[in-house]
């Protein structure tokens, strides 16, 4: 058991060992669940892994350095396409 003291602003540090076992550091979100009799459940907070902006500006990284024409992205949607429908089609 770990003993945390209270400061003067009503804050607490996190000793190194339970920053490990939280696998958080500075920046990092700590979410925290109120329990009866008095007690806290504290965890990491976990990033939105659907739909965040930062995953969606994220998937545009350009890890390979490929670049291609408008043309060929079309092609490779279109390869890709079930049953041959084009994006352009008015179905």
């Amino acid at each position: 058991m770990t003993i945390l003291t209270l400061t003067s602003k009503a804050q607490v540090t996190l000793k190194k060992e339970l920053q490990r076992h939280l696998n958080v550091g500075p920046g990092d979100q700590i979410e925290v669940v109120a329990l009866p009799n008095g007690k806290l459940e504290i965890s990491a907070a976990k990033p939105s892994q659907e739909g965040g902006l930062e995953a969606f500006f994220g998937s545009f990284k350009n890890t390979h350095n490929v670049h291609l024409t408008l043309d060929e992205i079309q092609d490779s949607i279109e390869a890709g396409w079930s049953k041959g429908m084009r994006l352009d089609d008015d179905r």
